[in-house]
């Protein structure tokens, strides 16, 4: 009886420590950081920015013809071509520098007063410097518009006739050519692809600015010279596949 009484009093005692298991629980918050996509700051185009490649052009091109006694003879236009080499750089999604290195064979005829039908060819190296203004060169459709200088190096030319007919006289035409030309080259293309292969497709012009025709070399009486005042103009398409580099 009297350990009753002391268990039931010391339960009772406001001093008494009792033991308790405590269970501490700790959460923890775990944040989940979003992907972060690598590209330009301002929405700008993260392909590279310079570019080789390839160009070729299927070429139309008159030039004036002189006859013998002044004036100038109708021309018909023959199918020409050109192609070489392009290397260019996106300083902006809208905005390039492009050079190129091109042979062009230019091709034109005419038929003379003794109906003989004589042929042109000329062969140039061009270089023109083009500014290109693009909608957007980063993606997969691209508008642009080209303009710029070109510079021509004269490297040969030759004329062929389809042959007198018989008992007509006739007087020799001689071809002689500057050996540089000068023009504004000009265009508008589209551009397909936004991965490291570009194929482009457009229209490119060239406005000849000086006379190319030469008139230094001698002649006698039966020979004239078929270029007088001549200036160079062509009408070009053309097709290109550019590396990005």
């Amino acid at each position: 009886m009297l350990l009753l009484i002391a268990f039931v009093a010391r339960a009772q005692d406001p001093n008494t420590t009792t033991n308790t298991n405590t269970t501490t629980t700790t959460t923890t918050t775990t944040t989940n950081q979003g992907t972060q996509q690598t590209g330009s700051v301002g929405g700008g185009s993260s392909s590279p920015n310079t570019y080789l490649g390839f160009e070729f052009l299927p070429t139309f091109t008159h030039f004036n013809v002189a006859p013998v006694e002044g004036g100038v003879y109708t021309t018909h236009f023959v199918l020409g071509y050109g192609g070489g080499l392009i290397l260019g750089h996106n300083f902006t999604d809208h905005f390039a520098l492009q050079g190129e290195v091109l042979y062009n064979a230019l091709s034109q005829k005419y038929t003379d007063e003794a109906n003989i039908e004589r042929h042109i060819d000329l062969q140039y190296i061009n270089v023109p410097l083009l500014m290109v203004f693009n909608t957007n060169s980063g993606k997969a459709v691209n508008l642009n518009l080209a303009v710029g200088p070109q510079i021509g190096i004269n490297v040969g030319g030759k004329i062929k006739d389809s042959g007198a007919p018989s008992g007509v006289d006739t007087v020799g035409a001689v071809l002689a050519v500057k050996t540089g030309d000068l023009g504004i080259a000009y265009g508008a293309g589209l551009d397909f692809g936004s991965g490291p292969v570009v194929f482009g497709i457009g229209y490119r012009g060239v406005l000849g600015l000086i006379d190319i025709s030469d008139d230094n070399q001698s002649t006698t009486t039966s020979q004239y010279y078929v270029l007088d005042r001549a200036h160079v103009s062509t009408y070009a398409g053309y097709v290109a596949l550019k590396f990005k580099l």
